[in-house]
């Protein structure tokens, strides 16, 4: 009975100060603290940090948590007026070594990851303005979980029913402040691909999309080229203009470089899918969701993220990113299934579907990549529906001519929380939209089943065999994903970019 008197009495407690606090916490301090569990046991093992602000409490903290039992990991609980902040949420953290090696991730940062997001969620639904992470044991994971959690996209509601967001930062005395740093950089990042990608298409234009790009990376001394259409022509881009042919917005294209101080000579390239709205063309979608269809330029998003993380990081990486961005609507000018176009290549390709239109895109910026003559190549898409068939929607498709490299991205992933799994490249898929009498290509594969293999080799049509490259099917974690907390399970995620910035700063071929 004792026990439960001093269950009772804490829960009035905090509901009485929390009504206390509540009104006014806009204005107030948070702090976010962790605590780990493991499965059968009821100790509370507390980080470093948590630890001591335990000992600042005289042991009152863990008086508290023990009354409800341990935090499992992503649970969080609130105490008020509990030390020098007016609100500590304490997050779970689970225990990281009871992660299953077929999950292939590293659990230890997820689970802070995780944390993170949750001890911000909690503090931002009690209306707090200012909220203090500790590092959680690794700061760059904790900087990613609760930057990434503390964002709503809601630019275009009016003010007065804008959520209030907080200032979230890394706590005073907490170790870990340029892995901070980092982790808030990629955050960033990622959450200014989430922006781009949620923008409706009449907002976000390729002509917006280039300018907005442009204003974002030439402050970080990234050269920022914007081709017209009449550069396309000229560089006979065939396959992709084709695409542009039903509608009145302009295609761009566009070509960044970053030069990072003691990096290599050579470039590694990285293309994106930059379809502004695809409503199919001629082909033309079911109107149900079509409104996804804004954020077709993922892989553009992703690549320009990317750059703008590098190039914030100081990176000592040399990339080019290559962007090739249009609408494809349908009108009487529109391409028209069985139309034949030529890409930069000279390769003829029958398009007997014009939603099939991100590989029309694609196989001209990979042409134009490869004059370049770079390390690598990695485009990446909102390819084909057939890959979230395929993986569901927690992890993207890579298919890749280079073992090294695939292996390298996976272990990116790994470390990153987004995972890739890798997909074939069976010639059987090549002969499948190689084998045609009339012509070089056909954007549609023949057979039945596999629509992002034979997406993928088509696209191996448009690269030397002498350059290593990698395909990032990402049309699975596109928006509304269920695995990870910290990115929600409503709008666009900007996935897997963090991933692909802890590649790119360490692959080699």
């Amino acid at each position: 009975m004792a026990i439960v008197r001093s269950y009772l009495l804490v829960r009035y407690r905090n509901s009485v100060l929390a009504q206390r606090f509540f009104s006014s916490m806009s204005n107030k301090r948070g702090l976010v603290l962790g605590v780990y569990s493991s499965e059968g046991n009821d100790d509370v093992k507390f980080t470093k940090f948590a630890e001591k602000y335990n000992e600042s409490t005289a042991g009152k903290l863990l008086e508290q948590i023990k009354i409800c039992g341990p935090l499992k990991c992503g649970e969080t609980r609130i105490y008020w007026d509990l030390g020098k902040y007016p609100a500590v949420a304490v997050a779970g953290l689970g225990d990281s070594t009871k992660w299953d090696e077929q999950d292939e991730i590293n659990g230890a940062k997820e689970n802070v990851r995780i944390a993170a997001s949750s001890g911000v969620k909690a503090l931002t639904a009690c209306k707090v303005g200012q909220i203090e992470v500790e590092s959680l044991d690794d700061a760059q994971a904790a900087a990613e979980g609760a930057l990434l959690a503390n964002y709503k996209f809601q630019q275009f509601r009016c003010k007065e029913k804008q959520s209030m967001l907080p200032n979230v930062s890394l706590a005073e005395c907490s170790p870990g402040s340029d892995e901070w740093e980092r982790g808030s950089i990629l955050a960033s990042a990622q959450n200014w691909a989430r922006l781009l990608m949620d923008t409706p298409a009449n907002l976000m234009t390729p002509t917006i999309f280039s300018e907005n790009v442009k204003a974002k990376l030439t402050p970080l001394n990234v050269d920022v080229q914007i081709h017209d259409e009449a550069w396309a022509k000229e560089k006979k881009m065939g396959s992709f203009l084709s695409v542009t042919n039903g509608t009145n917005e302009p295609a761009k294209f566009l070509e960044l470089t970053y030069k990072g101080v003691g990096s290599d000579e050579k470039y590694v390239a990285l293309v994106g899918k930059g379809v502004t709205f695809d409503s199919g063309g001629i082909s033309i979608k079911p109107s149900a969701s079509m409104d996804q269809m804004r954020a077709d330029m993922g892989g553009a998003a992703n690549v320009a993220a990317t750059i703008y993380a590098l190039a914030a990081l100081k990176a000592p990486v040399s990339v080019k990113g290559f962007i090739p961005l249009c609408e494809n609507m349908p009108s009487g000018t529109a391409t028209k299934p069985g139309d034949i176009v030529f890409a930069m290549n000279g390769k003829s390709i029958c398009v007997d579907n014009t939603d099939a239109e991100g590989r029309l895109i694609l196989a001209d910026a990979l042409c134009y990549a490869s004059t370049f003559n770079p390390k690598f190549i990695l485009d990446i898409a909102t390819l084909t529906g057939a890959i979230k068939v395929a993986l569901g929607d927690c992890v993207a498709g890579v298919f890749s001519t280079n073992k090294k490299l695939w292996e390298q991205i996976h272990d990116a992933g790994s470390e990153s929380g987004d995972r890739v799994w890798r997909m074939p490249l069976f010639k059987h898929y090549s002969d499948q939209m190689c084998d045609h009498n009339g012509y070089d290509l056909n954007n549609l594969g023949k057979g039945k089943g596999g629509g992002s293999c034979t997406a993928a080799a088509f696209l191996r049509e448009f690269v030397p065999k002498d350059i290593p490259w990698l395909h990032v099917d990402m049309a699975g974690v596109m928006g509304e994903c269920s695995d990870q907390s910290y990115t929600g399970a409503k709008g666009m995620t900007g996935r897997p970019m963090r991933t692909l910035v802890e590649f790119v700063t360490k692959a080699s071929v």
